[in-house]
């Protein structure tokens, strides 16, 4: 079966989030201002900004060894695009730390956890847009799950097509912003599914590649690592601990524009977030990449983040 030239049958589909069923997800307790309650009665208010106009921001964590791998980039990120939209989130980053650490305490995780930490405004006293009408704010939910990454995605990789919504320019809403509004994300996911691949990657406004809609997206070039200038994306704490290791092992990385014809003659290519970390892409637009499965230097960068994880854990 093809769509627009796009096979549709050689690979299952896939996704940075695939994870086993863990039975134990059915009782996790979740932290809801400030209370630990069962998942089944973790609620929140029809009226909630969050619910009705996707007016928060939200940060997604890993869990190994008992500690938050990057717990301050990800504070640091969530406290300024809260800045951002004005919104007092009404906890100390201290405080917000420890209501983590509670959250995981009481769920007796310790390792192969991802964690969903979210504000919004808080409920509103009518349906409508102005933030001054949300007067009992704001609303904080921690949500833990036991998740690990499957490994079977590793092996099989994921196919991207590139979508029609391009990333916009930051006086329209800035893509650096990690915020509940993630529509224009969902379309390109949307189409990308209906394309029957595993991801939509996402164009600037000058028609550069820029990232996918919930990952960040890196292509490998003759030993060179690539990716893009980061104006149009949002700078992903993975994106940047990859950077980061590569530069510290000596590995050439970039952050640039290059366009599809870069992309599809690339040797390798994959993409990093907090959950998968990194996953290898094998297809784009119907043209395998490289070999068709994850390369050399994406393995390399896989082992060194894993390192760098087991150091700001304190487990190296």
């Amino acid at each position: 079966m093809t769509t627009d030239n796009m096979t549709t049958d050689a690979l299952p589909a896939a996704t940075t989030h695939d994870a086993e069923a863990d039975p134990r997800n059915a009782d996790v307790k979740i932290w809801l201002n400030g209370d630990l309650v069962h998942r089944d009665a973790a609620k929140v208010s029809v009226f909630d900004s969050g619910f009705m106009l996707g007016d928060g921001v939200w940060e997604g964590l890993r869990l190994h060894g008992g500690r938050f791998a990057f717990l301050d980039d990800h504070l640091a990120r969530l406290y300024e695009g809260a800045k951002a939209i004005d919104l007092d989130i009404g906890l100390t980053r201290a405080e917000m730390a420890d209501a983590l650490y509670a959250t995981t305490a009481a769920n007796d995780m310790v390792d192969g956890a991802h964690v969903r930490l979210m504000v919004t405004r808080g409920p509103k006293k009518t349906p409508f847009q102005d933030p001054r009408f949300s007067i009992w704010g704001p609303t904080i939910v921690i949500i833990p799950e036991f998740k690990v990454a499957s490994e079977a995605v590793i092996e099989r990789g994921l196919k991207l097509f590139t979508v029609h919504q391009h990333r916009g320019l930051p006086d329209t809403q800035d893509p650096k912003l990690n915020s509940h509004s993630k529509l224009n994300c969902i379309l390109a996911m949307i189409q990308a599914i209906k394309a029957g691949c595993d991801e939509g990657l996402m164009l600037d406004p000058q028609g550069f590649v820029s990232t996918c809609n919930s990952v960040n997206f890196f292509i490998v070039r003759r030993g060179e690592v690539w990716t893009s200038t980061g104006d149009y994306c949002l700078n992903g704490i993975t994106r940047a601990k990859v950077i980061q290791v590569c530069r510290d092992d000596g590995i050439p990385v970039f952050e640039r524009n290059y366009s599809l014809v870069d992309t599809y003659g690339a040797d390798e290519a994959f993409v990093t977030g907090t959950f998968g970390a990194q996953t290898p892409v094998v297809e784009i637009d119907g043209r395998a990449i490289g070999s068709g499965a994850a390369g050399p230097v994406f393995h390399r960068i896989r082992a060194l983040y894993k390192d760098l994880v087991r150091r700001d854990c304190g487990l190296a």
